[in-house]
């Protein structure tokens, strides 16, 4: 047990990177009851989603901790996407067109931004503003811009409102910043990684990258992707494109996350891992969970200090789970959540 709490922590300074600078001074001084652990984001489908604490020791588990700070109330359908700056919390509720905004120590509101959404789903903060991509209509519903109006929605984080739009003309979903740049892919109606300049908040242009692009991460500069075509990556220095195809066994590869030189990511109930210096995959899984979800199984994926967490969406109408797992395939731990859990912060 003594390695696993070390590993732990090391999962709590990861996924909290984001909120800290090298000029900041640890205090042994608590912020807030959620401190010391990590939040699994709960989709809550046509019920509002909700946020589940786990301890950093697994030991500690407090389900819909939004609402029991702040007395009852919700976060809004279908969440989508929690995103930091500093010490607040932006948790975008997509089937609700509003983002909530709360102390992510505490989980006490600080306010709701409900104007100028139109289906949002995920942000990135850069100085002091933060962009979500909304997927505004869908061709399915409006087949004659349903995959041109979206666009990604401006808030200055001091007012916590949103500024400006900036329009994309195409579809838009995952989000991610570097060098004042943004990046944008969305999975089923594009081919392209938008890359949008913040010097003029305007699309500088676009790469074609292949269809399905289902996540992404940065790492030393250079983005890497995982879509139908494989293990895709760009040099953010020249947008030189790299495709390694996984092979037919790898069909539907999805989740990628990086940890050190080692890239996981799951196909199906499967978790695989390769390396990502030589790009080469593991033919052997990790581990397999069994899930009886028709849509949910790897619903949400992390690997942090030495631990694979996944989770399973279940039915959608009673609550999901996740699963700890170690990076040599051992079952940890098994711990319930809420409805339909989709990822960890």
């Amino acid at each position: 047990m003594k390695l696993f709490k070390l590993s732990a922590v090391a999962l709590f300074s990861a996924l909290s990177i984001v909120s800290c600078t090298k000029d900041e001074t640890v205090e042994n001084v608590s912020l807030g009851a959620y401190e010391n652990g990590f939040l699994v984001l709960n989709e809550g489908g046509n019920k509002s989603g909700t946020v589940t604490y786990i301890s950093n020791d697994l030991g500690t588990i407090k389900k819909d901790i939004y609402g029991a700070e702040n007395n009852g109330d919700v976060i809004g359908k279908y969440a989508q996407n929690i995103f930091y700056n500093a010490n607040t919390a932006y948790i975008v509720a997509g089937g609700s067109n509003q983002v909530v905004v709360v102390d992510k120590n505490t989980f006490k509101t600080k306010t709701k931004i409900t104007k100028d959404f139109v289906a949002p789903r995920y942000g990135v903060v850069v100085g002091d503003k933060a962009y979500v991509t909304n997927a505004n209509t869908y061709s399915y519903a409006n087949p004659a811009t349903g995959n041109t109006d979206d666009y990604v929605a401006v808030i200055n984080t001091t007012t916590n409102s949103v500024e400006k739009k900036i329009d994309l003309g195409i579809t838009a979903d995952r989000i991610l910043a570097y060098n004042n740049t943004l990046y944008i892919t969305e999975p089923y109606n594009s081919t392209k990684l938008v890359i949008v300049d913040l010097k003029d908040n305007s699309v500088d242009k676009s790469l074609e990258i292949g269809s399905g692009t289902n996540s992404m991460e940065i790492k030393n500069g250079i983005l890497y992707m995982l879509n139908d075509n494989g293990l895709v990556s760009v040099n953010l220095s020249n947008n030189q494109l790299t495709t390694t195809v996984l092979g037919k066994d790898f069909a539907g590869a999805k989740n990628l996350d990086i940890e050190g030189d080692a890239f996981f990511f799951t196909v199906g109930t499967k978790a695989f891992r390769g390396n990502i210096v030589n790009r080469s995959v593991d033919t052997k899984e990790i581990f397999n969970y069994t899930s009886t979800s028709q849509y949910g199984a790897a619903y949400g994926f992390k690997v942090v200090g030495g631990n694979i967490f996944i989770a399973d969406g279940g039915d959608f109408a009673s609550e999901g789970k996740i699963f700890v797992y170690s990076t040599s395939g051992n079952l940890i731990k098994e711990i319930g959540t809420g409805i339909g859990p989709n990822g960890f912060y």
